[in-house]
C-alpha cells in the first residue's frame, strides 16, 4: 500500500507548531554537535540524523506517555523527538556524569528505559528484535502501549527484521517497524544489495499491512503512525511503514560522502524536511516571521545552554569506572 495516510482534518496550528520545533530542534543539535565534535569535545563516532529529521518527527508526534521507542545506532532524532533532556543528550555525548547513561554510551547508546526509550544501538538492526520484546510485554500485561522500532534500510538485509516482524505478525503485536530508508548502507546503495528497493513490500510477504511515505514530510509521517497506532491499539498490529529519505552527508561525521551522487543529493536537500515543516507552519497556521524567528532563537540558546551546563559537568572517576565494569 504505497500511499500516504490523512486522516482527512486540517492540522492544528499546535500540531504544525510541535513539528517544526522538534525538526528543528534536531538539526540544531546535529549541526551544532558536528562542531563539537571537530572541537574534540566528543569521543567516539557522531552519526548525524541531518536530513531525515522528518521521520522522527513525525512518528513521535503520534505517540502518547506509556509507549516505547527502539532506535538505531543514528539515533540523536529519535531521543530528541521522543523528548528527551537537550542538557543530559549533550552531557552524554560529552561523556559527562549528568548524561543519560553517566557518558557509558555516548553517540551510540543513549536510552532512558523509564520514559520508554530503549535506547540508541550500535548492532544493525538489533531494536527490531528488543521493540517486538517491548510488545509482547505490553500484550502480556494487557495495556494499550504501543512500541516503535525506528530500523535502517540496511537492516532490512539482517535476518532478525523478518524473524522478528513475523513474531510480531502472528502475535497480533501493538509493534510499528519503522524502516528509515536513507537509500545507502554506509557506502553501498540500496539497488546493489537487494532487487527490490521498495522495502515495504517485504511486510507485505508475510502478511503485515505495510506503507510507503515521503520521510521528508514531517505532516505526513505524523498522520501515517497516527493511523498505525490507532490499528494497533485496536488489537490490528503490527504495522511496517517504510520512510524514504536521504542523508545530507556521509555515514558519519568523517566521511566525506563523496559517493552520493551531487544531483540525488540536491534533489533532496531542496525537500528539507526542516524547511517544509516550517513552510507548512507558516503557510497553515498563519504565523509570521518574528514567531518563526522567535522559536528558533529559543531553540538555539536552550542548546547553548547545554553546552555550558554539560562543560561544567564532571565525568565519572577511574574508581567509578572499574566498579562498573567489574559489575558487568
Amino acid at each position: 500500500m504505497s500511499a500516504q495516510s490523512s486522516n482527512g482534518n486540517a492540522p492544528s496550528r499546535e500540531l504544525l507548531e510541535k513539528l517544526f520545533r522538534t525538526a528543528y530542534k534536531i538539526r540544531v543539535f546535529e549541526t551544532e554537535g558536528i562542531k563539537l565534535y571537530r572541537q574534540g569535545l566528543i569521543r567516539g563516532y557522531f552519526h548525524p540524523y541531518l536530513g531525515q529529521e522528518g521521520i522522527a518527527t513525525g512518528v513521535c508526534a503520534a505517540l502518547k506517555d506509556g509507549d516505547y521507542i527502539a532506535s538505531t545506532h543514528r539515533g540523536h532524532g529519535h531521543c530528541i523527538a521522543w523528548g528527551a533532556s537537550i542538557n543530559k543528550m549533550v552531557a552524554e555525548l560529552l561523556q559527562k556524569d549528568t548524561g543519560y547513561c553517566r557518558g557509558y554510551g555516548g553517540s551510540m547508546h543513549i536510552a532512558d528505559i523509564k520514559a520508554g526509550n530503549l535506547g540508541a544501538n550500535g548492532i544493525v538492526g538489533a531494536g527490531t528484535p528488543l521493540g517486538v520484546g517491548a510488545a509482547l510485554a505490553s500484550q502480556i500485561k494487557g495495556t494499550d502501549a504501543v512500541t516503535v522500532t525506528f530500523t535502517t534500510d540496511g537492516a532490512s538485509n539482517n535476518g532478525t527484521f523478518m524473524e522478528s516482524l513475523n513474531l510480531a505478525a502472528i502475535w497480533n503485536l501493538a509493534f510499528v517497524l519503522v524502516v528509515e530508508n536513507n537509500q545507502y548502507a554506509v557506502s553501498t546503495k540500496i539497488e546493489e544489495s537487494t532487487r527490490e528497493v521498495d522495502l515495504y513490500k517485504r511486510g507485505l510477504a508475510i502478511g503485515v499491512e505495510s506503507y510507503q511515505v515521503d520521510g521528508n514530510d514531517s505532516l505526513a509521517v505524523y498522520n501515517m503512525t497516527k493511523d498505525a497506532v490507532e490499528k494497533c491499539r485496536r488489537g490490528e498490529g503490527p504495522i511496517l511503514i517504510e520512510a524514504k529519505t536521504y542523508r545530507h552527508m556521509g555515514h558519519h561525521v568523517n566521511d566525506p560522502g563523496k559517493y552520493m551522487p551531487a544531483d540525488r543529493l540536491a534533489y533532496y536537500k531542496e525537500r528539507d524536511p526542516v524547511d517544509r515543516a516550517r513552510a507548512a507552519l507558516t503557510e497553515m497556521s498563519g504565523i509570521d516571521q518574528s514567531e518563526i524567528d522567535a522559536i528558533e532563537n529559543e531553540i538555539r540558546l536552550e542548546f547553548e545552554a547545554a553546552v555550558e551546563f554539560s562543560k561544567a559537568s564532571g565525568e565519572v572517576t577511574i574508581a567509578e569506572f572499574r566498579e562498573f565494569a567489574a559489575a558487568y
